[in-house]
């Protein structure tokens, strides 16, 4: 294993002067790119995501007119298409995904430039700058700049601030907004009680509802799937409606590596089975 960093460019280079037999993943435009070199791709549809919370703990971000005007100026399949190269699915902004098994699918909310101006003028910050953090990773920097520019394209001020990944997460859960990396878990409960529950340590939003921890729990305590799909709407809707998320998409990974190498499939969950793995002479 050799850690080139976060820069694509390196790894790219290593694949080609044949140093290296495969990258541990591939992200946006470099998987077209790696694609016409000849190599062989790995592709998984996943849970994996990108989302860009506020934390409202600091102002505005605790007035919800303001988060859902910040939410409603995205159209995330446009992420998608420019932020991610369409390698992915549109996500909902409630961070259950489509292959989970207790998804419920909610009627589909769209850009609405109006009604975000005007929540945002009803909150009394049209002047305020708000400053959007990211790290330097591709997958998490590009879709954090087209969201910043749709944001201005409603009349929002927004500054771009982005902070090397190897200091990035000394402070993760505390940047009044930010984008941050959450891979697959493989129920959608999972990371709700992870990310959005009241109190929790990886609760970056700071999100406290004790309506939504009460109907997440009950969600959490049905062990059938389609038992506990019914309760998802409500769970669901409670914290797509908070605003505390832009979660533009779910994102299919990528492995490249050489024809000699066979075997190394590229997992949901990042995870290596090199028991299954072989590599031609």
């Amino acid at each position: 294993f050799i850690d080139y960093g976060a820069e694509a460019n390196a790894t790219v280079a290593a694949l080609e002067a044949g140093e290296i037999d495969a990258n541990y993943q591939t992200t946006g435009d470099t998987v077209t790119l790696l694609d016409g070199m000849g190599l062989v791709k790995s592709e998984v549809v996943t849970a994996s995501t990108i989302v860009l919370r506020t934390n409202i703990g600091n102002k505005p971000y605790d007035d919800q007119k303001v988060r859902n005007a910040l939410q409603l100026a995205v159209d995330n399949s446009v992420v998608l298409q420019l932020g991610y190269n369409n390698a992915g699915k549109t996500a909902e902004n409630h961070h259950v995904c489509q292959i989970h098994p207790e998804y419920y699918e909610l009627p589909a909310i769209g850009r609405d430039l109006a009604k975000a101006k005007a929540l945002m003028t009803e909150a009394g910050h049209m002047d305020t700058e708000f400053e959007l953090i990211s790290y330097d990773a591709d997958y998490v920097k590009n879709p954090g700049d087209v969201i910043a520019e749709q944001c201005r394209e409603a009349g929002f001020k927004i500054k771009r601030t982005v902070i090397p990944g190897s200091s990035f997460w000394n402070d993760w859960t505390k940047y009044p907004w930010s984008t941050t990396e959450w891979n697959m878990r493989p129920l959608g409960v999972q990371v709700l009680a992870l990310a959005y529950r009241t109190g929790e340590a990886w609760n970056e939003s700071a999100y406290a509802n004790p309506d939504f921890d009460a109907k997440l729990n009950g969600a959490l305590a049905i062990a059938d799937a389609a038992k506990r799909k019914e309760l998802m709407k409500d769970v669901e809707s409670i914290l797509q409606a908070s605003g505390v998320l832009i979660q533009p998409f779910w994102r299919s990974l990528y492995r490249h590596t050489t024809a000699k190498v066979h075997g190394l499939e590229k997992h949901q969950t990042f995870e290596l089975h090199l028991d299954k793995v072989w590599k031609d002479a």
